[in-house]
Protein backbone atom coordinates (compact mmCIF):
# COMPACT_ATOMS: atom_id res chain seq x y z
CA UNK A 1 0.00 0.00 0.00
CA UNK A 2 2.85 2.40 0.84
CA UNK A 3 5.05 1.69 -2.22
CA UNK A 4 1.52 2.85 -4.58
CA UNK A 5 1.12 5.51 -2.36
CA UNK A 6 4.58 6.70 -2.56
CA UNK A 7 4.59 6.56 -6.60
CA UNK A 8 1.43 8.87 -6.50
CA UNK A 9 3.12 11.68 -4.56
CA UNK A 10 5.97 11.44 -6.78
CA UNK A 11 4.07 12.07 -9.69
CA UNK A 12 2.50 14.77 -7.65
CA UNK A 13 5.55 16.26 -7.91
CA UNK A 14 5.99 15.96 -4.38
CA UNK A 15 8.64 14.34 -1.92
CA UNK A 16 7.01 11.94 1.04
CA UNK A 17 7.18 12.09 4.31
CA UNK A 18 6.14 9.74 6.69
CA UNK A 19 3.78 12.00 8.27
CA UNK A 20 2.54 12.70 4.79
CA UNK A 21 1.98 8.81 4.32
CA UNK A 22 -0.32 8.87 7.46
CA UNK A 23 -2.59 11.38 6.09
CA UNK A 24 -4.62 10.19 3.16
CA UNK A 25 -4.54 5.74 2.04
CA UNK A 26 -3.17 5.01 -0.99
CA UNK A 27 -4.94 6.21 -4.42
CA UNK A 28 -7.08 8.84 -2.42
CA UNK A 29 -8.64 9.46 -5.48
CA UNK A 30 -10.40 6.29 -6.42
CA UNK A 31 -11.69 7.18 -10.07
CA UNK A 32 -9.74 7.17 -13.55
CA UNK A 33 -7.40 9.86 -13.73
CA UNK A 34 -7.70 11.87 -17.14
CA UNK A 35 -5.56 11.65 -19.62
CA UNK A 36 -3.72 15.20 -19.68
CA UNK A 37 -4.42 15.04 -15.87
CA UNK A 38 -0.53 15.46 -14.42
CA UNK A 39 0.17 18.30 -16.80
CA UNK A 40 -3.11 20.18 -15.94
CA UNK A 41 -1.92 20.41 -12.39
CA UNK A 42 1.36 21.33 -13.28
CA UNK A 43 -0.56 24.15 -15.70
CA UNK A 44 -2.57 25.33 -12.54
CA UNK A 45 -0.01 26.38 -10.72
CA UNK A 46 1.98 28.03 -12.90
CA UNK A 47 -1.12 29.69 -14.09
CA UNK A 48 -1.63 30.78 -10.33
CA UNK A 49 2.17 31.37 -9.81
CA UNK A 50 1.59 29.86 -5.93
CA UNK A 51 3.13 26.91 -4.59
CA UNK A 52 0.05 26.43 -2.63
CA UNK A 53 -3.56 27.32 -3.68
CA UNK A 54 -5.95 25.81 -1.30
CA UNK A 55 -3.80 25.97 2.42
CA UNK A 56 -2.99 29.08 4.57
CA UNK A 57 -1.03 28.63 8.03
CA UNK A 58 -1.10 25.16 7.80
CA UNK A 59 -5.22 24.92 7.17
CA UNK A 60 -7.04 24.80 4.45
CA UNK A 61 -8.76 28.41 3.24
CA UNK A 62 -11.71 29.14 3.39
CA UNK A 63 -11.92 28.37 -0.66
CA UNK A 64 -10.30 24.80 0.23
CA UNK A 65 -12.99 23.95 2.73
CA UNK A 66 -15.35 25.40 0.23
CA UNK A 67 -14.36 23.27 -2.77
CA UNK A 68 -13.92 20.28 -0.16
CA UNK A 69 -17.80 20.26 0.36
CA UNK A 70 -18.41 20.59 -3.58
CA UNK A 71 -16.31 17.47 -3.78
CA UNK A 72 -18.17 15.85 -1.02
CA UNK A 73 -21.75 16.70 -3.08
CA UNK A 74 -20.65 15.25 -5.97
CA UNK A 75 -23.29 13.10 -6.55
CA UNK A 76 -25.74 15.90 -6.82
CA UNK A 77 -24.05 16.25 -9.85
CA UNK A 78 -24.73 12.56 -11.49
CA UNK A 79 -21.33 12.31 -10.18
CA UNK A 80 -19.09 9.73 -7.77
CA UNK A 81 -17.80 11.04 -4.74
CA UNK A 82 -15.17 8.64 -4.22
CA UNK A 83 -13.34 9.56 -8.16
CA UNK A 84 -12.83 12.82 -6.86
CA UNK A 85 -11.32 11.31 -2.77
CA UNK A 86 -13.63 13.30 -1.22
CA UNK A 87 -13.80 11.93 2.12
CA UNK A 88 -10.11 10.95 2.08
CA UNK A 89 -9.59 14.45 1.12
CA UNK A 90 -11.73 15.96 4.29
CA UNK A 91 -10.67 13.42 6.85
CA UNK A 92 -7.09 14.53 5.74
CA UNK A 93 -7.87 18.39 6.24
CA UNK A 94 -8.63 17.43 9.55
CA UNK A 95 -4.94 16.39 10.73
CA UNK A 96 -3.34 19.53 8.81
CA UNK A 97 -2.30 22.24 11.63
CA UNK A 98 0.04 24.54 11.24
CA UNK A 99 3.02 22.21 12.57
CA UNK A 100 2.48 19.88 9.71
CA UNK A 101 5.95 19.56 7.46
CA UNK A 102 5.99 21.26 4.47
CA UNK A 103 5.69 18.13 2.31
CA UNK A 104 2.66 17.29 3.58
CA UNK A 105 1.10 20.24 2.76
CA UNK A 106 2.03 20.50 -0.53
CA UNK A 107 1.10 17.02 -0.87
CA UNK A 108 -2.42 17.97 0.04
CA UNK A 109 -2.56 20.77 -1.98
CA UNK A 110 -1.24 18.77 -5.33
CA UNK A 111 -4.40 16.01 -4.35
CA UNK A 112 -6.65 19.03 -4.03
CA UNK A 113 -6.04 20.42 -7.03
CA UNK A 114 -5.94 17.23 -8.91
CA UNK A 115 -9.06 16.89 -7.48
CA UNK A 116 -10.85 20.00 -8.99
CA UNK A 117 -9.26 19.36 -12.08
CA UNK A 118 -11.01 16.11 -12.52
CA UNK A 119 -14.20 17.42 -11.25
CA UNK A 120 -13.84 20.74 -13.73
CA UNK A 121 -12.81 18.50 -16.31
CA UNK A 122 -16.08 15.74 -15.54
CA UNK A 123 -19.03 18.78 -15.08
CA UNK A 124 -18.05 20.31 -18.56
CA UNK A 125 -17.12 17.73 -21.06
CA UNK A 126 -18.22 14.29 -19.36
CA UNK A 127 -16.29 11.38 -18.04
CA UNK A 128 -15.78 9.36 -21.29
CA UNK A 129 -15.17 10.05 -24.89
CA UNK A 130 -18.74 10.42 -26.99
CA UNK A 131 -16.84 8.82 -29.78
CA UNK A 132 -16.56 5.34 -27.20
CA UNK A 133 -20.01 5.85 -25.96
CA UNK A 134 -21.21 5.84 -29.84
CA UNK A 135 -21.94 9.45 -30.36
CA UNK A 136 -20.18 10.92 -33.34
CA UNK A 137 -19.19 14.51 -32.61
CA UNK A 138 -17.48 16.26 -35.37
CA UNK A 139 -14.20 16.72 -32.99
CA UNK A 140 -13.10 17.16 -29.32
CA UNK A 141 -13.98 20.29 -27.85
CA UNK A 142 -11.69 22.58 -25.87
CA UNK A 143 -13.79 25.65 -25.15
CA UNK A 144 -13.01 25.61 -21.38
CA UNK A 145 -9.19 26.31 -20.41
CA UNK A 146 -9.50 23.88 -16.88
CA UNK A 147 -6.30 24.95 -15.88
CA UNK A 148 -7.52 28.52 -15.89
CA UNK A 149 -10.93 27.42 -14.19
CA UNK A 150 -9.11 26.16 -11.45
CA UNK A 151 -6.77 28.54 -11.07
CA UNK A 152 -9.51 31.22 -10.86
CA UNK A 153 -11.35 28.74 -8.59
CA UNK A 154 -8.54 28.89 -5.40
CA UNK A 155 -9.59 32.63 -5.20
CA UNK A 156 -13.21 32.83 -6.00
CA UNK A 157 -15.54 34.63 -3.45
CA UNK A 158 -17.87 32.23 -3.81
CA UNK A 159 -16.20 28.54 -4.81
CA UNK A 160 -19.72 26.46 -5.69
CA UNK A 161 -20.95 29.15 -8.11
CA UNK A 162 -17.81 28.77 -9.86
CA UNK A 163 -17.57 25.61 -9.92
CA UNK A 164 -21.14 25.88 -11.19
CA UNK A 165 -20.29 27.93 -13.90
CA UNK A 166 -18.52 25.42 -16.11
CA UNK A 167 -21.56 22.69 -16.25
CA UNK A 168 -23.41 23.18 -19.63
CA UNK A 169 -25.64 26.27 -19.71
CA UNK A 170 -28.80 24.16 -20.91
CA UNK A 171 -31.64 25.26 -19.00
CA UNK A 172 -33.06 21.55 -19.26
CA UNK A 173 -29.87 19.87 -18.02
CA UNK A 174 -30.06 22.29 -14.88
CA UNK A 175 -33.70 21.18 -14.74
CA UNK A 176 -32.80 17.77 -14.75
CA UNK A 177 -29.99 18.54 -12.13
CA UNK A 178 -32.55 19.29 -10.12
CA UNK A 179 -34.91 16.32 -10.83
CA UNK A 180 -31.61 14.10 -9.51
CA UNK A 181 -31.97 15.42 -6.13
CA UNK A 182 -35.59 15.02 -5.80
CA UNK A 183 -35.32 11.05 -7.11
CA UNK A 184 -32.49 10.67 -4.89
CA UNK A 185 -34.60 11.45 -1.72
CA UNK A 186 -37.39 9.24 -3.12
CA UNK A 187 -34.31 6.17 -3.12
CA UNK A 188 -34.21 6.55 1.26
CA UNK A 189 -37.43 4.50 0.73
CA UNK A 190 -36.52 1.23 -1.15
CA UNK A 191 -39.91 -0.12 -0.79
CA UNK A 192 -41.51 2.71 -2.70
CA UNK A 193 -42.24 0.42 -6.20
CA UNK A 194 -42.82 -2.55 -3.92
CA UNK A 195 -46.81 -3.28 -5.47
CA UNK A 196 -48.65 -6.29 -5.91
CA UNK A 197 -49.17 -7.69 -8.95
CA UNK A 198 -52.67 -6.96 -10.69
CA UNK A 199 -53.35 -10.42 -12.03
CA UNK A 200 -53.84 -11.92 -15.23
CA UNK A 201 -55.56 -9.29 -16.92
CA UNK A 202 -55.18 -5.80 -17.58
CA UNK A 203 -57.42 -3.71 -14.81
CA UNK A 204 -58.98 -0.56 -15.81
CA UNK A 205 -61.76 2.42 -14.26
CA UNK A 206 -63.35 1.14 -11.23
CA UNK A 207 -61.77 -2.35 -10.90
CA UNK A 208 -60.38 -3.73 -7.59
CA UNK A 209 -56.91 -4.03 -7.17
CA UNK A 210 -55.10 -5.09 -3.52
CA UNK A 211 -52.49 -2.39 -4.21
CA UNK A 212 -54.37 0.24 -4.79
CA UNK A 213 -53.31 2.08 -2.07
CA UNK A 214 -49.37 1.47 -2.26
CA UNK A 215 -49.96 2.96 -6.02
CA UNK A 216 -51.19 5.89 -4.68
CA UNK A 217 -48.33 6.21 -2.12
CA UNK A 218 -46.08 5.78 -5.26
CA UNK A 219 -48.03 8.03 -8.11
CA UNK A 220 -47.95 10.92 -5.41
CA UNK A 221 -44.50 10.64 -4.58
CA UNK A 222 -43.57 11.19 -7.64
CA UNK A 223 -45.50 14.10 -8.29
CA UNK A 224 -48.64 12.24 -10.86
CA UNK A 225 -51.23 12.35 -7.95
CA UNK A 226 -52.27 15.23 -6.57
CA UNK A 227 -52.25 15.39 -2.82
CA UNK A 228 -55.64 14.94 -1.44
CA UNK A 229 -56.42 18.45 -1.50
CA UNK A 230 -55.77 19.72 -4.75
CA UNK A 231 -58.86 19.48 -7.03
CA UNK A 232 -56.69 19.62 -10.06
CA UNK A 233 -57.97 17.51 -13.07
CA UNK A 234 -57.11 16.71 -16.02
CA UNK A 235 -58.17 15.39 -19.31
CA UNK A 236 -56.61 12.14 -19.70
CA UNK A 237 -58.30 8.91 -20.27
CA UNK A 238 -61.35 10.71 -19.85
CA UNK A 239 -63.59 7.94 -20.74
CA UNK A 240 -61.94 6.10 -18.35
CA UNK A 241 -62.30 8.61 -15.15
CA UNK A 242 -66.03 8.72 -16.28
CA UNK A 243 -67.22 5.55 -15.39
CA UNK A 244 -64.81 5.29 -12.06
CA UNK A 245 -66.66 8.17 -10.09
CA UNK A 246 -67.28 6.06 -7.37
CA UNK A 247 -65.31 3.10 -6.21
CA UNK A 248 -63.43 1.39 -3.21
CA UNK A 249 -60.94 2.81 -1.55
CA UNK A 250 -58.54 -0.53 -3.03
CA UNK A 251 -59.85 -0.05 -6.23
CA UNK A 252 -58.83 2.10 -9.87
CA UNK A 253 -60.61 5.23 -8.79
CA UNK A 254 -61.64 8.66 -10.42
CA UNK A 255 -57.69 9.93 -9.25
CA UNK A 256 -55.75 7.00 -9.74
CA UNK A 257 -56.85 6.76 -13.22
CA UNK A 258 -56.06 10.02 -13.77
CA UNK A 259 -52.71 9.66 -12.01
CA UNK A 260 -51.71 6.27 -14.02
CA UNK A 261 -52.83 8.09 -17.10
CA UNK A 262 -50.20 11.25 -16.17
CA UNK A 263 -47.45 8.11 -15.68
CA UNK A 264 -48.02 6.91 -18.63
CA UNK A 265 -47.76 9.86 -20.23
CA UNK A 266 -44.44 10.09 -18.61
CA UNK A 267 -42.73 6.83 -19.73
CA UNK A 268 -44.10 6.68 -23.31
CA UNK A 269 -46.59 4.16 -22.16
CA UNK A 270 -50.42 4.46 -24.04
CA UNK A 271 -51.74 6.99 -21.44
CA UNK A 272 -55.38 4.87 -20.95
CA UNK A 273 -55.58 4.79 -17.25
CA UNK A 274 -55.29 1.19 -16.96
CA UNK A 275 -52.93 -1.14 -15.18
CA UNK A 276 -51.37 -3.93 -17.94
CA UNK A 277 -48.38 -5.30 -17.93
CA UNK A 278 -46.14 -2.02 -19.26
CA UNK A 279 -47.22 -0.58 -16.60
CA UNK A 280 -46.81 -2.54 -14.18
CA UNK A 281 -43.65 -3.25 -15.00
CA UNK A 282 -42.78 0.49 -15.52
CA UNK A 283 -44.36 1.27 -12.23
CA UNK A 284 -41.83 -1.17 -10.13
CA UNK A 285 -38.61 0.32 -12.26
CA UNK A 286 -36.68 0.88 -8.86
CA UNK A 287 -36.20 4.55 -8.27
CA UNK A 288 -32.54 3.86 -8.04
CA UNK A 289 -32.98 2.82 -12.05
CA UNK A 290 -34.39 6.31 -12.56
CA UNK A 291 -31.54 7.77 -10.72
CA UNK A 292 -29.19 5.89 -12.84
CA UNK A 293 -31.54 7.24 -16.13
CA UNK A 294 -30.52 10.80 -15.10
CA UNK A 295 -27.26 10.56 -14.47
CA UNK A 296 -26.37 8.98 -17.84
CA UNK A 297 -28.28 11.53 -19.99
CA UNK A 298 -26.50 14.27 -17.63
CA UNK A 299 -23.52 12.80 -18.58
CA UNK A 300 -24.19 13.09 -22.51
CA UNK A 301 -25.50 16.36 -21.96
CA UNK A 302 -22.18 17.37 -21.13
CA UNK A 303 -21.08 16.14 -24.64
CA UNK A 304 -22.61 18.55 -26.29
CA UNK A 305 -20.96 22.22 -27.43
CA UNK A 306 -22.29 25.39 -26.73
CA UNK A 307 -25.16 26.00 -29.29
CA UNK A 308 -23.58 29.01 -31.72
CA UNK A 309 -27.38 28.53 -33.59
CA UNK A 310 -30.21 27.39 -33.34
CA UNK A 311 -30.38 23.43 -34.07
CA UNK A 312 -32.86 20.29 -34.71
CA UNK A 313 -32.63 17.72 -32.02
CA UNK A 314 -33.97 14.18 -32.23
CA UNK A 315 -33.80 12.14 -28.93
CA UNK A 316 -34.47 8.73 -30.28
CA UNK A 317 -35.73 7.23 -27.43
CA UNK A 318 -38.09 9.91 -26.83
CA UNK A 319 -39.40 9.32 -30.87
CA UNK A 320 -39.23 12.86 -30.91
CA UNK A 321 -38.08 16.23 -32.57
CA UNK A 322 -37.18 19.81 -31.28
CA UNK A 323 -36.94 22.44 -34.08
CA UNK A 324 -34.96 25.56 -31.92
CA UNK A 325 -36.25 29.22 -32.87
CA UNK A 326 -33.20 30.33 -30.71
CA UNK A 327 -30.09 29.04 -29.23
CA UNK A 328 -32.13 28.90 -25.69
CA UNK A 329 -33.65 25.53 -25.29
CA UNK A 330 -37.16 26.84 -23.77
CA UNK A 331 -40.57 24.89 -25.01
CA UNK A 332 -42.05 28.31 -25.72
CA UNK A 333 -39.72 28.64 -28.87
CA UNK A 334 -39.35 24.84 -29.79
CA UNK A 335 -41.40 23.39 -32.69
CA UNK A 336 -41.98 19.85 -31.57
CA UNK A 337 -43.59 16.64 -33.46
CA UNK A 338 -43.31 12.83 -32.78
CA UNK A 339 -41.14 10.82 -34.72
CA UNK A 340 -40.51 7.27 -36.10
CA UNK A 341 -36.73 5.92 -35.65
CA UNK A 342 -34.51 2.92 -36.75
CA UNK A 343 -36.05 -0.26 -35.20
CA UNK A 344 -33.49 -1.77 -32.34
CA UNK A 345 -31.92 -4.53 -34.61
CA UNK A 346 -28.26 -3.37 -34.60
CA UNK A 347 -28.11 -2.71 -38.90
CA UNK A 348 -31.43 -1.06 -38.42
CA UNK A 349 -30.65 1.34 -35.28
CA UNK A 350 -30.81 5.27 -35.88
CA UNK A 351 -26.95 6.22 -35.91
CA UNK A 352 -26.16 9.14 -32.76
CA UNK A 353 -24.39 11.95 -34.75
CA UNK A 354 -24.35 15.74 -35.91
CA UNK A 355 -24.59 16.66 -39.26
CA UNK A 356 -25.99 20.08 -41.36
CA UNK A 357 -29.58 20.25 -42.65
CA UNK A 358 -28.47 21.87 -46.13
CA UNK A 359 -31.76 21.21 -48.76
CA UNK A 360 -34.26 19.91 -48.78
CA UNK A 361 -36.62 17.78 -51.91
CA UNK A 362 -39.68 17.68 -52.66
CA UNK A 363 -41.62 15.39 -54.23
CA UNK A 364 -38.20 12.86 -53.96
CA UNK A 365 -37.11 9.64 -55.54
CA UNK A 366 -36.14 7.25 -53.21
CA UNK A 367 -33.36 5.47 -54.07
CA UNK A 368 -33.81 1.89 -52.21
CA UNK A 369 -31.12 0.93 -50.21
CA UNK A 370 -29.02 -2.17 -52.07
CA UNK A 371 -29.69 -4.29 -48.33
CA UNK A 372 -33.43 -4.09 -48.64
CA UNK A 373 -33.60 -4.54 -52.73
CA UNK A 374 -31.42 -7.83 -52.04
CA UNK A 375 -33.26 -8.92 -48.92
CA UNK A 376 -36.65 -7.67 -49.20
CA UNK A 377 -37.81 -6.88 -52.63
CA UNK A 378 -35.59 -9.07 -55.40
CA UNK A 379 -37.42 -12.09 -54.41
CA UNK A 380 -40.99 -10.27 -54.80
CA UNK A 381 -39.75 -8.84 -57.76
CA UNK A 382 -38.96 -12.26 -59.47
CA UNK A 383 -42.05 -14.12 -58.02
CA UNK A 384 -44.32 -11.17 -59.46
CA UNK A 385 -44.24 -9.92 -62.89
CA UNK A 386 -46.29 -6.82 -61.37
CA UNK A 387 -45.33 -6.07 -58.59
CA UNK A 388 -42.56 -3.34 -59.94
CA UNK A 389 -45.73 -1.13 -61.48
CA UNK A 390 -48.01 -1.67 -58.93
CA UNK A 391 -45.45 0.30 -56.09
CA UNK A 392 -43.91 2.52 -59.07
CA UNK A 393 -40.33 1.77 -59.04
CA UNK A 394 -38.17 1.73 -61.58
CA UNK A 395 -35.13 -0.25 -62.30
CA UNK A 396 -32.53 2.88 -63.24
CA UNK A 397 -28.93 3.07 -64.88
CA UNK A 398 -26.02 4.65 -63.10
CA UNK A 399 -26.33 7.00 -60.20
CA UNK A 400 -27.67 10.36 -61.70
CA UNK A 401 -31.49 11.42 -61.17
CA UNK A 402 -31.09 11.75 -64.74
CA UNK A 403 -29.92 8.02 -65.48
CA UNK A 404 -31.85 5.81 -67.92
CA UNK A 405 -34.70 4.05 -66.89
CA UNK A 406 -34.43 0.22 -67.83
CA UNK A 407 -37.11 -2.15 -69.16
CA UNK A 408 -37.95 -4.58 -66.15
CA UNK A 409 -36.75 -7.81 -68.09
CA UNK A 410 -34.91 -10.92 -66.96
CA UNK A 411 -31.65 -9.49 -67.99
CA UNK A 412 -32.26 -5.78 -66.01
CA UNK A 413 -33.54 -7.45 -63.19
CA UNK A 414 -29.99 -10.01 -62.61
CA UNK A 415 -28.62 -6.38 -63.29
CA UNK A 416 -30.21 -5.00 -60.23
CA UNK A 417 -29.26 -7.86 -58.58
CA UNK A 418 -25.57 -7.37 -59.47
CA UNK A 419 -25.42 -4.08 -58.31
CA UNK A 420 -25.00 -2.73 -62.32
CA UNK A 421 -28.37 -1.30 -62.23
CA UNK A 422 -30.49 0.25 -59.06
CA UNK A 423 -33.87 0.85 -57.60
CA UNK A 424 -36.04 3.94 -57.23
CA UNK A 425 -39.75 4.75 -56.31
CA UNK A 426 -41.21 7.39 -58.31
CA UNK A 427 -42.35 10.29 -56.34
CA UNK A 428 -46.39 10.16 -54.86
CA UNK A 429 -48.40 9.74 -52.38
CA UNK A 430 -47.04 6.02 -51.66
CA UNK A 431 -43.29 7.04 -52.40
CA UNK A 432 -41.96 5.18 -48.83
CA UNK A 433 -40.08 8.84 -47.98
CA UNK A 434 -43.66 10.33 -47.88
CA UNK A 435 -43.23 14.19 -50.11
CA UNK A 436 -40.59 15.30 -48.62
CA UNK A 437 -36.76 14.88 -47.69
CA UNK A 438 -34.36 16.78 -45.49
CA UNK A 439 -30.61 16.06 -46.35
CA UNK A 440 -28.42 16.76 -43.76
CA UNK A 441 -25.31 15.14 -46.32
CA UNK A 442 -23.69 12.13 -43.72
CA UNK A 443 -21.41 8.57 -43.92
CA UNK A 444 -24.81 6.82 -42.52
CA UNK A 445 -26.96 8.06 -45.28
CA UNK A 446 -30.15 8.87 -43.04
CA UNK A 447 -31.79 11.63 -43.31
CA UNK A 448 -35.51 12.82 -42.41
CA UNK A 449 -38.70 12.62 -44.03
CA UNK A 450 -42.11 12.25 -44.42
CA UNK A 451 -44.32 8.99 -44.84
CA UNK A 452 -47.34 7.76 -46.37
CA UNK A 453 -47.51 5.43 -43.37
CA UNK A 454 -49.35 7.82 -40.83
CA UNK A 455 -51.11 5.09 -38.77
CA UNK A 456 -47.41 4.47 -37.23
CA UNK A 457 -47.01 7.81 -35.44
CA UNK A 458 -50.51 6.42 -33.37
CA UNK A 459 -47.74 3.84 -31.45
CA UNK A 460 -45.98 4.86 -28.09
CA UNK A 461 -42.86 3.29 -29.31
CA UNK A 462 -42.08 4.28 -32.52
CA UNK A 463 -38.74 2.04 -33.76
CA UNK A 464 -40.17 1.04 -37.35
CA UNK A 465 -37.67 2.43 -39.80
CA UNK A 466 -34.74 1.02 -41.62
CA UNK A 467 -32.64 4.19 -39.97
CA UNK A 468 -33.57 6.71 -41.14
CA UNK A 469 -35.99 9.61 -39.29
CA UNK A 470 -39.78 9.89 -40.28
CA UNK A 471 -41.18 13.24 -39.43
CA UNK A 472 -45.13 13.45 -38.55
CA UNK A 473 -45.92 17.34 -39.95
CA UNK A 474 -43.47 17.72 -42.82
CA UNK A 475 -44.92 20.50 -43.86
CA UNK A 476 -44.59 22.99 -40.10
CA UNK A 477 -40.78 21.28 -40.64
CA UNK A 478 -40.29 22.61 -44.07
CA UNK A 479 -42.16 25.80 -42.92
CA UNK A 480 -39.42 26.10 -40.53
CA UNK A 481 -36.33 25.37 -42.09
CA UNK A 482 -37.01 26.88 -45.44
CA UNK A 483 -38.35 30.39 -43.44
CA UNK A 484 -34.54 31.64 -44.49
CA UNK A 485 -34.52 30.66 -48.04
CA UNK A 486 -33.06 33.45 -50.66
CA UNK A 487 -36.36 33.80 -51.71
CA UNK A 488 -38.57 33.49 -48.33
CA UNK A 489 -41.83 32.69 -50.70
CA UNK A 490 -41.84 28.70 -48.65
CA UNK A 491 -45.28 29.62 -46.73
CA UNK A 492 -47.16 25.95 -45.69
CA UNK A 493 -49.74 26.78 -48.44
CA UNK A 494 -47.05 27.18 -51.31
CA UNK A 495 -45.10 23.90 -49.17
CA UNK A 496 -48.54 22.14 -49.98
CA UNK A 497 -49.03 23.07 -53.39
CA UNK A 498 -44.91 22.08 -54.08
CA UNK A 499 -45.82 18.56 -52.86
CA UNK A 500 -48.88 18.00 -54.46
CA UNK A 501 -48.65 20.03 -57.66
CA UNK A 502 -44.89 20.67 -57.93
CA UNK A 503 -42.06 19.21 -60.39
CA UNK A 504 -40.75 15.88 -58.99
CA UNK A 505 -37.54 15.50 -57.29
CA UNK A 506 -37.20 19.48 -56.41
CA UNK A 507 -34.15 20.42 -54.74
CA UNK A 508 -34.72 23.81 -52.09
CA UNK A 509 -31.23 24.68 -50.60
CA UNK A 510 -31.75 26.63 -47.11
CA UNK A 511 -29.79 29.97 -47.27
CA UNK A 512 -27.46 28.60 -43.94
CA UNK A 513 -27.47 25.20 -42.53
CA UNK A 514 -28.96 23.92 -39.35
CA UNK A 515 -27.35 21.69 -37.24
CA UNK A 516 -29.10 18.78 -36.59
CA UNK A 517 -28.00 16.91 -33.48
CA UNK A 518 -29.25 12.73 -33.14
CA UNK A 519 -28.93 12.17 -30.00
CA UNK A 520 -29.62 9.56 -27.26
CA UNK A 521 -31.32 10.10 -23.49
CA UNK A 522 -33.34 8.31 -21.89
CA UNK A 523 -34.79 10.70 -19.22
CA UNK A 524 -36.00 14.46 -19.97
CA UNK A 525 -36.89 16.98 -17.16
CA UNK A 526 -40.05 19.35 -18.24
CA UNK A 527 -40.57 22.72 -17.67
CA UNK A 528 -43.72 21.86 -16.15
CA UNK A 529 -41.90 20.38 -13.08
CA UNK A 530 -42.47 15.88 -14.19
CA UNK A 531 -39.82 13.89 -15.64
CA UNK A 532 -40.13 11.99 -18.53
CA UNK A 533 -38.28 8.32 -18.89
CA UNK A 534 -37.95 6.40 -21.59
CA UNK A 535 -36.89 2.53 -22.36
CA UNK A 536 -33.33 2.08 -23.42
CA UNK A 537 -34.12 0.85 -26.98
CA UNK A 538 -30.88 0.74 -28.42
CA UNK A 539 -28.88 -0.71 -24.97
CA UNK A 540 -26.98 2.94 -25.22
CA UNK A 541 -27.36 3.33 -21.23
CA UNK A 542 -25.95 -0.42 -20.61
CA UNK A 543 -23.23 1.07 -22.79
CA UNK A 544 -22.59 3.78 -20.93
CA UNK A 545 -22.52 2.21 -17.56
CA UNK A 546 -19.84 -0.43 -18.49
CA UNK A 547 -17.92 2.78 -20.04
CA UNK A 548 -18.15 4.38 -16.45
CA UNK A 549 -17.49 1.33 -14.90
CA UNK A 550 -20.73 1.83 -12.71
CA UNK A 551 -22.30 -1.38 -11.25
CA UNK A 552 -25.64 -2.30 -12.83
CA UNK A 553 -29.02 -0.96 -11.24
CA UNK A 554 -31.69 -3.40 -11.53
CA UNK A 555 -34.45 -2.52 -14.66
CA UNK A 556 -37.48 -4.19 -13.90
CA UNK A 557 -38.77 -2.76 -17.15
CA UNK A 558 -36.01 -2.76 -19.45
CA UNK A 559 -38.26 -1.99 -22.52
CA UNK A 560 -41.60 -0.80 -22.97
Amino acid sequence: MLGRFMTAALLLGGTLSVCAAELLTDNPLAGRPLADETALVQEVYARAEAPLLWIAGGRPTAQGQALLQVLAGAANFGLNPDDYGASHLEQAAGRLNPASSPTDLTLYDRLLTRAAVRLISHLHYGRVDPQAAGFELPAPRTDLDVAAAVAAIASAADVAASVAAVEPRFYHYHLLEDALLRYRSLMRDPALTDLPAPGPRTLHAGDPYVGAAALRRLLLAEGDLPPPADAASTAAAPAAVASAQAVAPDSLDAPLVQALARFQQRHGLKADGSLGPGTYAALRTPIAARVRQIELTLERWRWLPPFDSPPIIVNIPQFRLFAFATTEDRVASILQMPVIVGEAYPDKQTPIFVGDLRYVVLRPYWDVPRSIVLREMLPKIRANETYLQKNHLQIVAGASDTGEVLEPNPENIDALADARARLRQQPGEDNALGLIKFIFPNAHDVFLHSTPSRALFDAASRAFSHGCIRVSDPVALAQFVLHATDDGRWTAQQIDTALHQGKDNQRVYLAQPIKVMILYGTAMATEAGPVDFFADIYGHDRRLERLLGLPAVSHVAAEH
